[in-house]
């Protein structure tokens, strides 16, 4: 398959006072990944109802492969589309199912058997074709929606939270076949969740959304490592936050003094004495350590096992909480619930937040 491009142009769909999108402008690549992350409200879905066809965006223009489709029904954009639920016809089998696009597109029934068996064996469901699709397990009936998407070759393939009802092992399966599919097909992508972690594995891109705006777009590490904006710090992995006032320490050092007067030692030249700013440290990149030889100090109120790491919450004076991801990498219990401990980090491994 060859992917085309889509652009959207100062895109706006409101519902009565309600602004659902805010002037989005967004290019996916042809053939690129492209996830629109964001909360339960955030605009996504509704941004990608108007590249599909089922809503009219009220301001702006949707475009792809450089062609205007703002206006044109969903049936005349020729994109596949995926949903949550699946969608299958009860009454069909799952051969049926997939041949229903192509004799809709009066393709000739010796190329629809060949399209049909070439998109079973797509999402390896070789020999299920005869099947309804209740005698499917969950996983085996969105691969079927998978296949129906696929099946007449769109370039470009538009999915709406396709596996948020699988279980969670079963939707990191699905997660690593789409990259594997993706990589396979070269088809464009525009994925739509609200999972932060689905986002980071699957997408060449990421746009985060909020209150019907894009807050940023970039890769996923760009995004993680680096966000712009508090939203996306806190929405994308979880985050340490400190915001206050730079002043002068002891030995001409600085030190950002928050509000409840902690006093964290900022790395030299990263900011200037009266400032204001907020610093994003990520759980992982705090080390525990022993008190009097870290930049702050605290008492553990919470620890939670979790197999692989264990999620520390530790109080420091100011009232201040850190978040602290530790590896289990020793057999044994962790520390307990009221220790004593000290954290420490790269000095300049912290962002500053707009």
């Amino acid at each position: 398959m060859k992917g085309a491009e889509v652009r959207l142009e100062g895109v706006v769909k409101t519902f009565g006072a309600v602004r659902a999108v805010d002037g989005v402008t967004l290019t996916v690549r042809a053939g690129e990944f492209l996830t629109l992350l964001g909360p339960s409200g955030s605009g996504k879905t509704t941004t990608l109802a108007c590249v599909a066809g089922f809503a009219v965006p009220s301001e702006g223009e949707v475009l792809i492969q450089g062609r205007p489709v703002t206006f044109e029904p969903p049936f005349k954009r020729n994109v596949g589309m995926v949903f949550q639920h699946y969608a299958l016809f009860p009454h069909m089998s799952v051969a049926e199912n997939l041949a229903f696009p192509l004799r809709m597109r009066k393709r000739p029934p010796m190329e629809i058997r060949e399209r049909v068996a070439w998109a079973l064996a797509l999402v390896q469901l070789e020999g299920l074709g005869g099947r309804a699709p209740r005698q499917l397990s969950g996983g085996q009936q969105q691969r079927v929606a998978l296949a129906r998407a696929l099946v007449f070759e769109p370039p470009v393939l538009l999915m709406d939270e396709p596996l948020g009802a699988l279980d969670k092992k079963l939707r990191a399966e699905m997660q690593l076949e789409l990259r594997h599919l993706h990589a396979r097909l070269g088809v464009t992508v525009l994925y739509v969740t609200h999972d932060q972690e689905e986002a980071l594995t699957l997408s060449d891109r990421v746009a985060v959304m909020n209150r019907g705006r894009i807050e940023q777009v970039g890769a996923p590490l760009d995004l993680y490592e680096s966000p712009r904006t508090r939203f996306v710090a806190e929405f994308v992995g979880e985050s340490n936050l400190l915001a206050g006032t730079v002043a002068a320490a002891d030995g001409g050092e600085l030190a950002l003094v928050t509000r409840g007067g902690l006093r964290v030692p900022l790395a030299p030249g990263s900011a200037s004495v009266g400032e204001t700013l907020t610093l994003l440290v990520r759980p992982e990149k705090i080390a525990l350590a022993a008190e009097g030889r870290a930049l702050v100090e605290g008492e553990v109120v919470e620890a939670i096992y979790l197999g692989e790491s264990t999620r520390y919450v530790v109080r420091a004076a100011g009232g201040e909480a850190f978040v602290v991801k530790q590896h289990n990498v020793a057999s044994g219990g962790g520390l307990k619930v009221g220790a004593r401990v000290g954290l420490r980090w790269d000095r300049g491994s912290e962002r500053r937040l707009a």
